[in-house]
């Protein structure tokens, strides 16, 4: 079984995967361009410890919405009774070309904080993203999945 099926086993899991691992095959996968962005993603982690884990889990994370280039709501999360909502207080992101690790590809900017999401394909339908936090130690590696039906 190749690496990258193994990913998106772990995905489907729910499982966790090496920081290594993801990120020599991030830097094999094909970058994505803002077309294929466009709609409902549903995230997730690789892993559960790192600050950045603790987070999204606290904020109860859904995944991102991209509206256009000009319009991306990073942080949608999940109410206590279940329902999908835009967090908008820690603000809003832009889509913008960038290099990143070699490859010129779409990435996210959020507009209050900084950092830099960036997106490769896995699949037309599966990205592999890494968390660029300016200023920490290590990446944070997340994946997205289209969400097919709208969000409820």
């Amino acid at each position: 079984m190749g690496t990258e099926q193994e990913v998106l086993d772990a995905i489907a899991s729910g499982g966790e995967c090496d920081d290594a691992e993801l990120a020599a095959l991030f830097d094999r996968l094909e970058p994505v361009d803002t077309a294929l962005l466009i709609g409902t993603w549903r995230g997730g982690g690789f892993e559960r410890s790192s600050e950045s884990a603790r987070l999204l889990t606290r904020m109860r994370w859904y995944g991102k919405r991209f509206v256009d280039a000009d319009h991306v709501e990073p942080l949608l999360c999940r109410d206590e009774q279940g329902a999908v909502f835009s967090f908008e207080e820690m603000g809003l992101a832009t889509l913008r070309e960038v290099v990143f690790r070699g490859k010129s590809s779409t990435a996210m900017v959020y507009d209050q904080l900084p950092v830099v999401d960036h997106f490769r394909r896995l699949t037309d339908d599966v990205l592999l993203c890494v968390m660029d936090k300016k200023g920490e130690p290590a990446d944070f590696f997340f994946h997205l999945t289209r969400v097919q039906a709208p969000t409820p």
